[in-house]
C-alpha cells in the first residue's frame, strides 16, 4: 500500500471516530459468501489505516461443510470477528459463542439470477416471466446457503412450480453457482447477487422480483473469548460505517436503513 494511500484511509477512519491501535495486531476474521466481496475491498483499507492485519476464513453461514462457520467454532477454531446470515449469527449468539452487545448490521442480500456468457436474457421482471423462465429451463442450479434453502424450500412452493423442478433443479454445494453456469452444467444459476457478479463466464440477468424475493441480513460480532475485541470493534464500526457503503453497494449488495 501506498505512503499516500494509508493516510487517506487514516483520515477516514478518523473521520468515523474510529482510532487506530498503537500496537498492531492480527485479527482474526471469519467471513461468509455474501458479504465477501465487500469485506475484500474494505478489509485492506482498514488494515492500511490501522497497521492490523487480518487473518481470513470463509466458510458457509450454516450446513454441514466443516468450512461453514458454526462448525468451524464448534472445532474450537479461533476467530474474533465473525461476518455471516444475521439468523445464523443469532443462533451463534443464544450458543453463547458471538457476544450479543456486539451485533453490528452490514447489508442486505437479494437474490438474482445468471446465465451463461451469450445466452439470451430471460425477461424475470415479473412473478409469471420468473414462473414461465423457470419451467422452460432444462436445468436450474442454486445455491446451498441461505438463498437456495428459500428457493428450494419456499419459492418453488409459492410459484406452484414445485412438482416440475424437482427433477431438474440442484443444490450446489461449496462452490459458487455461477461457476456451473459458467461450465455449461446448468442452464440458470440463482444465488445472492453478490455472490454472482464476481464469477467469470455468466451474465447478471436481474434480481427475483420484489414480491417473491427472500431478503438475507448479513450481520457481524465479536466471538466470547476473542483476542482482540477492540480492533474487532473497530473493524465492524468500519464495515458498517456510511463511508463504506459505496463499496458495499457496487458488491451487489443493499445498504442497511439506519
Amino acid at each position: 500500500m501506498s505512503k499516500l494511500f494509508n493516510v487517506a484511509a487514516l483520515a477516514l477512519l478518523a473521520g468515523l471516530g474510529l482510532s487506530t491501535v498503537a500496537q498492531a495486531e492480527e485479527i482474526r476474521v471469519m467471513t461468509s459468501g455474501g458479504f465477501t466481496a465487500a469485506y475484500k475491498i474494505l478489509g485492506p483499507k482498514f488494515a492500511a489505516a490501522t497497521g492490523n492485519t487480518l487473518n481470513t476464513a470463509l466458510g458457509p453461514s450454516m450446513g454441514k461443510a466443516p468450512e461453514a462457520i458454526p462448525n468451524r467454532l464448534t472445532r474450537g477454531e479461533k476467530a474474533d470477528v465473525v461476518i455471516m446470515v444475521g439468523y445464523a449469527l443469532d443462533d451463534l449468539i443464544k450458543q453463547g459463542k458471538v457476544d450479543p452487545a456486539s451485533r453490528v448490521e452490514l447489508a442486505d442480500s437479494r437474490i438474482g439470477l445468471v446465465v451463461r456468457e451469450g445466452a439470451p436474457k430471460p425477461d424475470i421482471r415479473s412473478v409469471d416471466g420468473l414462473k414461465k423462465t423457470l419451467l422452460e429451463a432444462k436445468s436450474v442450479a442454486y445455491s446451498d446457503s441461505a438463498s437456495g434453502v428459500y428457493i428450494e424450500q419456499q419459492l418453488f412452493k409459492r410459484l406452484g412450480i414445485e412438482e416440475q423442478l424437482k427433477a431438474k433443479s440442484s443444490m450446489v454445494a461449496k462452490i459458487p453457482v455461477g461457476s456451473v453456469v459458467a461450465n455449461g452444467d446448468y442452464q440458470l444459476g440463482f444465488q445472492q447477487v453478490s455472490e454472482l457478479l464476481p464469477v467469470p463466464g455468466v451474465s447478471f440477468v436481474a434480481k427475483i422480483p420484489e414480491s417473491v424475493q427472500s431478503v438475507t441480513r448479513f450481520a457481524a460480532g465479536i466471538a466470547v473469548g476473542a483476542q482482540h475485541p477492540a480492533q474487532a470493534k473497530a473493524l465492524l464500526q468500519y464495515l458498517a460505517s456510511s463511508a463504506a457503503q459505496a463499496d458495499v453497494k457496487a458488491t451487489g449488495l443493499d445498504s442497511v436503513k439506519r
